[in-house]
């Protein structure tokens, strides 16, 4: 094809015989196409290649600078299987999809797509220098497309070095260790690794099944499928991560728990990577999923988390009392040690003692004494507290309350002239209270102990690039939980998608806080042994912002969607 190509463009005039002759050296030094080497070159533009592609092969050309596509349609192909075959969904039409490729005579791309989507295929051709730009714009990280284009060339030239047993009696701790060293593997996993951080991931999933193994990164709080590398890797890439974070490859039917820590250069400054690494056996192997702690994604400013004025000053008031506890509720992934963290940055002066347990430590704080809890050697959060109040602390964050015997010595601490701050799972402030008397501390204590409890959520942003109004009717948005006047002041916004969020039309989170201050009034009611839904009426009555109120001042302000605050609270 490529001999061909040269032809054509030296028959047409478009280039001379010698240039052609510099382009093939250039091809063989380099790699790649003749198309995108003479391109490089600067031989002929990317036009003049595509005009020549859909002449020799009969078939339309596209220019894709200018082509917009459907996230919906993006979906139907993963990644993996765009950067292999080079090529671009573009539309589908009833049961007709058409793609833009570099070779539209690659019968084997076609075949895998139509049996992968069950779609016929129309193909459209374009240049591989416009394909590749189109993939780095709909997927994804141009740079983390080349690059994986790249390894997955490196990974089926050397199949035969790298095929296991998909046996695990067969396999022997040996050939796992050199699997796992070798040099594709190695790039397979970096490149995910750095690709997270690229894209803003929170989290990598690595999980294995059946008949499939894929990877998926959360962005913004979602899960997205990322590639799914060939069945016959899975066990190499598994000993690799294991490796790097210093786990135990031979034990597979045993969680286990590790770090890895990463340096690397980004933009001429050294950079270090920290992920926390989990393994869990499933019927098919092992899952790994890796959370990723970038400390430049750490907000230490509480002014920018997310909350309203009113609950932010009441918040801000709790932690600079000399005693007392305050809470942070919420789900898994809800920002509460953000919170937390944001909460001791504050308060970290040079007359202070800090001192936090946490499982794990998740950020290293400069003046902070941070612990980090080790169960198999007893050394747990009540252990850890106790060994606390022997350490003349001003104030001690607790990373989680756990249990009655946690509970009870974080409240005696607040009691004897601590500040103690901690978290609790919960669904919203009122029903903490409930959920601490449940653990068996007395209502007494807890009326005198608790300042104040924060519930929170995260909720995805609209992105700003491509953010625009949405029509929307009065009535759903009093359902939602809007006055009739409010709902006809409102405008609700959306993200229409584009190449910065991914076309998801979210970009970056943002809090929902709900603040509930414990006072006299409250202290009462709790002596009394009242119901969550007594103290969140008492505390709406003094002014408390619920959740979905929070949520609701956010649609107004045009951070977030109606769709992601319904997702998150209830009304």
């Amino acid at each position: 094809m490529s001999s061909r190509l040269g032809e054509i463009l030296v028959r047409d005039s478009l280039i001379s015989s010698d240039q052609l002759k510099q382009a093939l050296e250039y091809q063989k030094r380099e790699g790649g196409r003749l198309g995108t080497c003479l391109v490089k070159l600067g031989l002929v533009s990317d036009e003049d290649i595509t005009a020549v592609l859909s002449r020799q092969y009969g078939v339309p050309s596209i220019n894709l600078k200018f082509y917009e596509v459907d996230p919906t349609v993006i979906k139907l192909i993963p990644q993996e299987t765009a950067v292999r075959y080079q090529i671009v969904p573009l539309s589908r039409v009833g049961s007709t999809l058409t793609i833009a490729m570099t070779d539209p005579t690659n019968v084997f791309a076609m075949d895998d797509i139509k049996f992968m989507t069950g779609f016929n295929v129309e193909p459209v051709v374009a240049s591989e220098t416009a394909i590749t730009e189109a993939i780095g714009k709909f997927y994804g990280a141009a740079e983390s497309v080349e690059e994986l284009d790249k390894v997955m060339k490196d990974l089926a030239g050397e199949e035969a070095a790298l095929e296991l047993s998909q046996e695990e009696a067969d396999m022997d701790l040996a050939s796992l260790e050199k699997a796992a060293e070798e040099a594709p593997i190695i790039k397979l996993v970096n490149l995910v690794l750095t690709d997270a951080l690229k894209r803003g991931a929170s989290d990598i999933h690595v999980e294995p099944y059946e008949k499939e193994y894929r990877i998926r990164f959360r962005i913004d709080g979602v899960l997205q499928n990322v590639m799914a590398p060939p069945m016959k890797l899975k066990d190499a890439i598994t000993s690799r991560i294991k490796i790097m974070s210093k786990l135990d490859i031979s034990e597979k039917r045993l969680p286990q728990d590790g770090r890895i820590m990463i340096k690397y250069a980004k933009d001429g400054k050294k950079k270090e990577l920290d992920f926390r690494v989990s393994t869990v056996p499933t019927l098919f192997g092992e899952k790994i999923v890796l959370r990723l702690l970038d400390k430049e994604n750490l907000r230490l400013d509480m002014t920018k988390l997310g909350f309203e004025q009113e609950s932010l000053d009441k918040f801000t008031k709790a932690i600079l009392r000399p005693y007392g506890m305050v809470l942070v509720t919420g789900p898994t992934g809800s920002g509460k040690t953000n919170t937390l963290y944001s909460s001791v940055a504050r308060l970290n002066t040079i007359d202070t003692n800090i001192m936090t347990a946490e499982d794990p430590v998740e950020f290293q704080l400069p003046g902070i004494n941070q612990v980090q809890m080790k169960d198999q050697i007893g050394l747990n959060f009540a252990s850890a507290l106790r060994a606390f109040l022997r350490q003349d602390p001003n104030i001690i964050l607790v990373g989680e309350i756990r249990d009655f015997e946690t509970a009870e010595i974080a409240v005696k601490a607040a009691l004897t002239g601590h500040l103690v701050l901690s978290t609790l799972h919960t669904n919203d402030a009122p029903s903490t209270i409930s959920r601490l008397m449940n653990m068996g501390i007395e209502p007494f204590l807890v009326a005198t102990s608790v300042n104040l409890i924060c519930a929170q959520r995260l909720v995805r942003r609209v992105c700003s690039q491509c953010k625009e109004a949405m029509a929307i009717t009065p009535q759903a948005l009093v359902d939602a939980g809007y006055t009739p006047e409010e709902s006809k002041a409102t405008t609700v916004y959306h993200g229409r998608g584009c190449g910065t969020c991914n076309n998801t039309g979210y970009k970056g989170r943002v809090g929902l806080y709900e603040v509930m201050e414990i006072n006299d009034e409250l202290k009462e009611l709790i002596l009394v042994g009242a119901s969550a839904l007594e103290l969140k009426k008492k505390a709406l009555e003094m002014g408390m912002i619920t959740l979905r109120r929070s949520g609701l001042l956010k649609i107004a302000a045009g951070m977030t969607t109606l769709e992601e605050v319904v997702r998150e609270t209830v009304l």
